[in-house]
C-alpha cells in the first residue's frame, strides 16, 4: 500500500483523536458533512478517502467503503463487508482492545457504506514485520482479536502505527465468516498461552453476548444468526483452549503479505 500519498494530520486531527470520547469521534463521522471524495486507486473493492465538515473550522478525514463498491466473492454474502467493517469495530470496543478505528455505517456520496476514522501511519515503511518485536503486547492482542473474529485477510500493511504510537488494526471487512477461516500473517504466538488479562475480557464478552447485552443486539443487526453463533463458539473455544493457535498450512497466510 502506498501510503506516501496519503496526508499527513493536521492539528485538529490530532486534538480531536486526544480529546475526544470514541462515542464523540462516531457522531462526528456520523454527522459531518462529506465536501471532499477522492479514490485511492489500490485494493479489491472501491475505498475513498473522505474529507468531513465537523463545524468546528478544521476537516477531519475518513476512509469511506460504500455498500456498491465491493467485488463480489464466493465464499461471502454479497454487500455486507461494510456491515462487517462495523462489527469488527464493536467487537473490538466491546472488548476494551481499541484495536479498530472509530468506523460508522451512514450514506455517502456513492451510497451507504462504512466511514472509519483516516488513521495517520506515523512510520510509512512500518508494517506488522517491523512492530512487532517493539509492540508485542499489541500484536498478540491483535492475534486474539483476529482469531475472536475470524478474520480471513490479516496483511501486514493492516497494522499501522499512529504518532502517539498506538498500534491499530485496519480492513476488517472480511471476518465472521461461520466457518473457521483464519487467514493472517499474525503467527508468532502459536502454541503460546493466551495472558489472562485478555482472557479476562473474552470471558466478560462472551456472558454479554450470553445475556444479550452490551453489544450483542448491535452486532445481531449486523451479522447473521449462525455467524452471530459462530462467534459465541469461538469466544467459548478460546476459553476451554487458553493458547494460540499454531499456523497448519500455507493457506493460513495471506498472500499478498501486504
Amino acid at each position: 500500500m502506498a501510503k506516501e500519498r496519503f496526508p499527513g494530520p493536521g492539528p485538529f486531527f490530532k486534538a480531536t483523536v486526544q480529546t475526544h470520547a470514541t462515542t464523540d469521534l462516531c457522531g462526528l463521522l456520523q454527522q459531518g458533512r462529506v465536501i471532499e471524495c477522492g479514490l485511492i486507486p489500490w485494493g479489491s473493492n472501491y475505498t475513498f478517502l473522505v474529507t468531513i465538515d465537523v463545524g468546528q473550522g478544521h476537516p477531519m478525514l475518513g476512509v469511506y467503503k460504500p455498500r456498491r463498491g465491493e467485488a463480489p466473492l464466493w465464499d461471502f454474502p454479497d454487500g455486507t463487508l461494510y456491515k462487517r467493517e462495523r462489527a469488527a469495530f464493536l467487537l473490538s470496543e466491546a472488548l476494551g482492545w481499541g484495536i479498530v478505528p472509530p468506523t460508522v455505517i451512514r450514506d455517502g456520496p456513492h451510497g451507504v457504506g462504512t466511514i472509519q476514522l483516516y488513521v495517520h501511519h506515523a512510520h510509512e515503511d512500518a508494517d506488522y514485520f517491523r512492530l512487532r518485536e517493539q509492540h508485542r503486547d499489541a500484536i498478540q492482542r491483535m492475534a486474539l482479536f483476529d482469531l475472536v473474529a475470524n478474520n480471513t485477510d490479516r496483511k501486514a500493511g493492516h497494522c499501522l502505527r499512529d504518532e502517539e504510537g498506538h498500534i491499530w488494526g485496519i480492513d476488517h471487512g472480511l471476518t465472521f465468516h461461520a466457518d473457521p477461516k483464519l487467514r493472517t500473517v499474525i503467527w508468532d504466538f502459536g502454541g503460546e498461552p493466551v495472558p489472562k488479562r485478555l482472557l479476562r475480557d473474552v470471558r466478560r464478552l462472551a456472558k454479554e453476548l450470553d445475556a444479550q447485552q452490551g453489544c450483542a443486539p448491535g452486532l445481531a443487526e449486523l451479522l447473521l444468526p449462525e455467524e452471530m453463533e459462530a462467534l459465541e463458539y469461538r469466544l467459548q473455544y478460546v476459553l476451554a483452549h487458553p493458547e494460540f493457535p499454531c499456523l497448519q498450512t500455507r493457506r493460513g497466510v495471506p498472500w499478498p503479505f501486504h
